[in-house]
């Protein structure tokens, strides 16, 4: 569930960088020291944020390999709890799916 929060979250927060990047190039054309200033804002607003969605990206990467590794070593030291948890995984699927 948390994964699931988690992707969205960043799929909102890319969603809102887009439209931000499409509104700052649809401004451009306007003038003043207050519109400089407010897009010189927004424009650092943008890149702090596809700089974050990055370093979240890659840390969730690292961790996913991390997991994996954790996962194949513990096959490797116990290859029969293995064969049995996937054993008993498939038989209630197996079960799940027959009752439909």
């Amino acid at each position: 569930m948390q994964q699931v929060n988690t992707d969205k979250l960043m799929f909102d927060l890319r969603a809102v960088v887009t439209d931000a990047e499409e509104l700052l190039k649809a401004t451009a054309a306007q003038t003043g020291e207050r519109v400089e200033k407010v897009r010189a804002r927004a424009e650092e607003s943008v890149r702090a944020a596809r700089a974050r969605m990055k370093e979240v990206g890659d840390s969730a990467q690292a961790q996913a390999r991390e997991a994996a590794r954790e996962v194949e070593q513990q096959v490797r030291e116990n290859p029969w709890a293995a064969v049995g948890i996937a054993a008993g995984v498939g038989l209630m699927l197996g079960i799940l799916l027959g009752r439909r």
